[in-house]
C-alpha cells in the first residue's frame, strides 16, 4: 500500500473475467469513504463446495484454489477487533485482511482474507464456512474461495498487494512498518491499514484515522417535506430541513427561530444565514481525511504574490497568531450571540408550554370537579329520594300504630267486661255451692237426730233464713230453720 497523499491513479477498466466456463461468480464490491474517495471492483468467487467438504479431508474443495477467500455478510454491528478475536489462532497466518462492502448489501460488509498457506485457508474454511458469529443470534458465517480480484476503479496504493509494495507505510497505531508484523494487515473499508495486532485493540466500529465508521447511520429526510435531497441541520436545535433550491424549509426555521446557523449534510459546511455565507473554519480533506483549516478563498494557493506565503517567516507567524486570536474571538462572540438567542427561544418555549400546561391543569381541574359535582349531585338527589321514600313508610307505620292501639284499648275492654262477668258468676255459684252445702248438712243432721228430736219437728216447716253473708249480693242463699 501506498503512502497517503499521492495523487490517485485511474486505471481503464479490465476485462471482466470470464466466469462461464467454470462456474464462478462475479460480486461487485466497494471500499473508501464515498465522500472523500471510493474503490470499486470485482471478485471472482467459487461456488459452495458441497457438504462433504467440511470434513477432514480436502475431497469437494475447488481444484485449483488459492489461498484467498471472502467472508461474506458479517453483521455491521462485529467491529474489526470483534472479527480479529473471531477469527483466533487464525490471524498470525494471514498476510492480508481487506474489509470492503458488497454492492446491495449496506447493512453488512464482506472480508478478503489472503493466508500464508493454502493449508491455512483449507483449515480456516472448514473451520468457520458454516458457523455463527454469535451463539445467541442467528447471523452464520459464509466462505468463498476467491478466485481472483478485479479493480475497476482504483487509488494509487489499491493497484498491488501490501506484501508487494517495496517501501511499506507505516501503522498509525505503533507507527511500524505494516510489513514487520507477522500477524498480518488489515486493510479498513475507509483504505486505511493497520497491523491486526493493532487494530484489534481498537473498540470502536470507526476508523482510527478519519473517524469513518462501517455502521452508516440512517438516511436523513427533511422534518417537513420528507425529501432526502439537499439536507442541512440546525446546529443550535437539530432541525432538518430541506435547502432554499428545494423546499427552502431550512431558511423558514431560520426566520421563525432566528437559529441562523446550519450545517449542510452533504458537504459539511456551516452556511450562516444572517451573514450569507459559510463561517466554519475545518473541512474534512478529501486526501486523507483528516481535519484541515478551510480556506475560503480557492486561489490562494495559486496566488504567489501573496505576503503570508512570500513573507518574513516572524510576520507571517504574527499574523497567523493574531489571526487565531480573532478566529477565537469572533468564535467566542458568535457563541455567546448564539447561545443568548437558543436561551431566549428555550424560555419562550417554556413558557408556552407553562401556559399550555397551566390551561390544560385549570381545564381538567374544572372537568375534574364538574364531574365529581354531578356525581354528588346524583348521590344527593338519590338520597332525597330515599328520604322521601322513608318519610311515606313512616307516616304509614305511625297511622298503623294509632289503629293498632285502638285495636288494643277495645280487646283490653272487652276481656275486662268478660273477666269481670266471670267474676260474677263464680261468686253467684259459690254461694249456691255454700246453700247446697248447708242444705245437705241439715238433711243429714236430721237423719241422724234421735226419735225425741224427730218427734218434736214434725208436724213443723222450714222456712228460709236470709244468711249474713248474703247482704252484699242481689240475690241472697236460703237457709232452712225448722220450727
Amino acid at each position: 500500500m501506498a503512502t497517503a497523499g499521492k495523487p490517485a491513479a485511474s486505471l481503464p477498466p479490465p476485462a471482466a473475467p470470464s466466469t462461464s466456463a467454470r462456474g464462478l461468480d462475479s460480486v461487485h464490491f466497494s471500499s473508501g469513504n464515498p465522500r472523500i474517495e471510493e474503490t470499486r471492483g470485482v471478485v471472482v468467487l467459487y461456488p459452495d463446495p458441497p457438504a462433504a467438504a467440511s470434513s477432514s479431508s480436502s475431497a469437494g474443495l475447488p481444484v485449483g484454489r488459492r489461498p484467498r477467500v471472502c467472508v461474506l455478510a458479517v453483521p455491521n454491528h462485529m467491529t474489526y477487533a470483534d472479527f480479529c478475536r473471531f477469527c483466533g489462532a487464525f490471524v498470525p497466518h494471514t498476510l492480508e485482511m481487506r474489509i470492503v462492502r458488497i454492492d446491495g448489501a449496506e447493512d453488512q460488509y464482506s472480508v478478503l482474507i489472503k493466508f500464508d498457506t493454502q493449508s491455512s485457508t483449507d483449515s480456516f474454511f472448514k473451520h468457520f464456512n458454516g458457523k455463527q458469529f454469535y451463539s445467541l443470534e442467528g447471523d452464520v458465517c459464509r466462505v468463498r474461495f476467491v478466485e481472483d480480484v478485479h479493480y475497476t476503479q482504483l487509488i494509487e496504493h489499491s493497484h498491488s498487494s501490501v506484501t508487494s509494495l517495496a517501501e511499506q507505510p507505516t501503522c498509525p497505531v505503533c507507527l511500524e512498518r505494516l510489513d514487520q508484523d507477522p500477524g498480518g494487515i488489515l486493510t479498513t473499508i475507509c483504505n486505511h491499514s493497520f497491523h491486526c495486532s493493532c487494530i484489534s485493540k481498537w473498540t470502536d466500529s470507526s476508523c482510527p484515522v478519519c473517524r469513518y465508521c462501517q455502521q452508516q447511520p440512517e438516511k436523513s429526510m427533511c422534518s417537513i417535506c420528507g425529501t432526502s435531497e439537499n439536507l442541512w441541520i440546525c446546529v443550535i436545535c437539530g432541525h432538518v430541513g430541506c435547502g432554499r433550491y428545494k423546499g427552502g424549509h431550512a431558511i423558514e426555521h431560520w426566520k421563525e427561530t432566528q437559529h441562523c446557523y446550519s450545517l449542510e449534510l452533504e458537504t459539511q459546511k456551516v452556511w450562516d444565514y444572517a451573514g450569507d455565507n459559510y463561517v466554519h473554519r475545518l473541512i474534512q480533506s478529501k486526501t486523507d481525511g483528516k481535519l484541515v483549516e478551510y480556506n475560503c478563498h480557492g486561489d490562494h494557493a495559486a496566488d504567489s504574490t501573496c505576503s503570508l506565503c512570500n513573507g518574513d517567516a516572524g510576520m507571517s507567524e504574527a499574523l497567523l497568531n493574531s489571526k487565531v486570536e480573532a478566529i477565537v474571538e469572533e468564535y467566542n462572540d458568535l457563541l455567546t450571540s448564539q447561545l443568548e438567542k437558543q436561551r431566549n427561544y428555550y424560555e419562550s418555549l417554556l413558557l408556552e408550554v407553562k401556559e399550555e400546561n397551566e390551561k390544560e391543569i385549570s381545564a381538567a381541574t374544572e372537568k375534574a370537579l364538574s364531574i365529581k359535582l354531578q356525581k354528588l349531585q346524583a348521590k344527593l338527589d338519590k338520597c332525597i329520594e330515599e328520604k322521601k321514600f322513608l318519610d311515606d313508610i313512616n307516616d304509614n307505620l305511625v297511622k298503623n300504630q294509632e289503629m293498632w292501639k285502638e285495636r288494643i284499648r277495645k280487646i283490653q275492654a272487652r276481656e275486662q267486661a268478660v273477666i269481670r262477668l266471670k267474676d260474677e258468676k263464680i261468686e253467684k255459684l259459690e254461694e249456691e255451692l255454700r246453700d247446697l252445702i248447708a242444705h245437705f248438712e241439715c238433711q243429714d243432721a236430721v237423719a241422724q237426730a234421735p226419735d225425741l228430736i224427730s218427734s218434736d219437728i214434725q208436724g213443723g216447716t222450714i222456712l228460709p233464713v236470709a244468711s249474713a253473708s248474703s247482704s252484699s249480693s242481689s240475690s241472697s242463699s236460703n237457709h232452712f230453720v225448722a220450727r
